[in-house]
């Protein structure tokens, strides 16, 4: 995957992110069914405060993977595309 490919996905991901964290998200999808296909099988039952835990924790292990990615090319692989 190529440099700026790397970087879109990881900034739509980290915008994703901080919208359930600080801009409502998490209000919004607490107990929804659709927060179960956009953040976790378990989150229907979480409250916005559970969901904005998992989006800092996300936006952590986002941040760690993204970094990784740009100091290390042969890591840009989604579960065994083409690298």
């Amino acid at each position: 995957m190529s440099l700026p490919l790397w970087i879109a996905v990881h900034a739509l991901d980290a915008v994703f992110w901080l919208w359930v964290l600080r801009w409502g998200g998490a209000a919004w999808l607490e107990g929804t069914f659709a927060s179960g296909f956009l953040v976790s099988i378990f989150a229907p039952r979480w409250s916005a405060e559970g969901l904005r835990m998992f989006a800092l924790l996300m936006l952590v292990v986002c941040a760690i993977s993204f970094l990784a990615g740009v100091f290390v090319p042969s890591l840009r692989c989604f579960y065994g595309g083409a690298c």
